[in-house]
């Protein structure tokens, strides 16, 4: 395989977690008495560009499927990030009812729906039925398809250029990541802005956040790779600013290379911070593996320990990260017998791999466990804050990762 970035040959492997399904493969009672698909799950980062990537085994098509149940309104915290976002973006830009918001993996309208309140016109890119369906019913106006450079073109060809085109959290799910910039080029206005979110890799190596590795994330991102990828197709990163979200992520704004915004001090802050902390070599990488199996095998300790004392235990939250650690760590409903989720789209299935049954989270009242794992580390304090309930008969929530935490 070779670099998605630089075409150079991959040789240095970064992590393996063997093998598992999609982690947003949920499935349905009648789907537990046939196969699974699993796929290879292994990073490699390139020693030339310092981009970390999976091995190529799954195509996008077969991952973000018409039933994916990924529904980014279920999250509280989410929402109300996406909001203040929206507000400042507004400001700062000055957009108004002759601009055009244009966002890639609009998902459920959680975003775009405070541009449309606003007054703003918008415009969603989701492939997924089911969330596109849901931004439609707020009015939300929506291509269904993945968004590359053929869509850009034609957006353009259409007198459809963005003032803002916004990407929270997809920029690491597309396997094509030069496709998908190029996207960008083709549909930004020529003074127009573009707003990236994703998780940052350095927090991902400081913070052992092995969990957040699954075949939807194509890559692993750092400043300095995506400068190279907007560098390759005219554009240029003129801002960058820390975020909280997913456990430690980058918002980067860009532009054309000729448009005129000066860039910001961050940027140069932000890459001074990842050469400092070692992003630019090889030594960094290695040994990340051992971590990964320390955090699991202490998990699984804890898990028997529990069963072992007779404690009651149970999982909140069927949320991807979840799924990588339950499969990674061989975790079956033995130990975990349920997992609760407040998203009607996944109540009632099965997670994929350990088929641990997800229900709604009013199973906590009744059942009272002992021990409350949550999968969703990046929302704990929002899930601690909802089921406070569970210290009232002396529940405990837990965390895996970075490490073993009980609250």
């Amino acid at each position: 395989m070779n670099c998605r970035n630089c075409r150079t040959p991959l040789r240095e492997v970064f992590l393996d977690l063997g093998s598992a399904p999609p982690s947003n493969a949920y499935l349905t009672e009648a789907a537990l008495r046939t196969p699974e698909t699993a796929f290879p799950l292994r990073l490699f980062v390139c020693h030339n560009c310092f981009l970390v990537q999976t091995e190529d085994y799954a195509g996008a098509e077969a991952l973000f499927t018409p039933d994916y149940a990924y529904f980014s309104s279920v999250s509280s915290s989410w929402c109300a990030h996406a909001a203040r976002y929206a507000a400042m973006i507004r400001e700062l830009l000055g957009l108004g009812p002759d601009s055009l918001v244009v966002e890639a993996a609009s998902n459920d309208g959680y975003l775009l729906r405070h541009f449309l309140e606003a007054g703003v016109p918008c415009l969603g890119v989701e492939p997924t039925a089911g969330t596109a369906e849901a931004a439609e019913k707020l009015g939300i106006p929506v291509l269904r398809e993945f968004f590359g450079e053929a869509l850009g073109r034609r957006l353009a060809a259409e007198g459809r250029k963005a003032d803002l085109v916004v990407g929270n959290n997809v920029y690491a799910h597309v396997p094509d990541i030069h496709d998908f910039t190029a996207g960008i080029r083709e549909a930004l206005a020529s003074e127009g802005v573009v707003t990236l979110e994703f998780p940052h890799l350095l927090r991902l190596i400081e913070h052992v956040q092995f969990d957040t590795v699954y075949h939807e994330h194509f890559s692993y991102l750092s400043l300095s790779v995506v400068r190279e990828v907007f560098a390759a197709h005219g554009l240029r990163v003129w801002r960058v600013e820390e975020l909280a979200t997913h456990g430690g992520s980058l918002r980067v704004y860009g532009c054309h290379a000729g448009a005129a915004r000066p860039e910001d001090p961050s940027v140069l802050r932000t890459l001074a911070a990842e050469a400092t902390f070692g992003l630019g070599r090889l030594e960094t990488y290695r040994g990340f593996q051992e971590r990964a199996n320390r955090v699991k095998n202490d998990l699984c300790a804890f898990l028997v320990r529990q069963k072992r004392q007779g404690r009651r235990v149970a999982a909140y939250g069927a949320a991807a990260k979840g799924n990588t650690l339950l499969n990674y760590a061989g975790i079956r409903p033995d130990l975990v017998p349920y997992v609760c989720d407040a998203a009607p789209s996944k109540q009632g299935h099965y997670l994929p791999g350990s088929r641990i049954p997800v229900v709604k989270p009013d199973r906590l009242r009744c059942d009272k466990p002992d021990v409350v794992l949550v999968l969703p580390w990046n929302i704990l304090g929002e899930i601690m804050a909802q089921h406070a309930y569970v210290r009232d008969w002396g529940g405990r929530f837990v965390t895996a990762v970075p490490r073993l935490d009980t609250r």
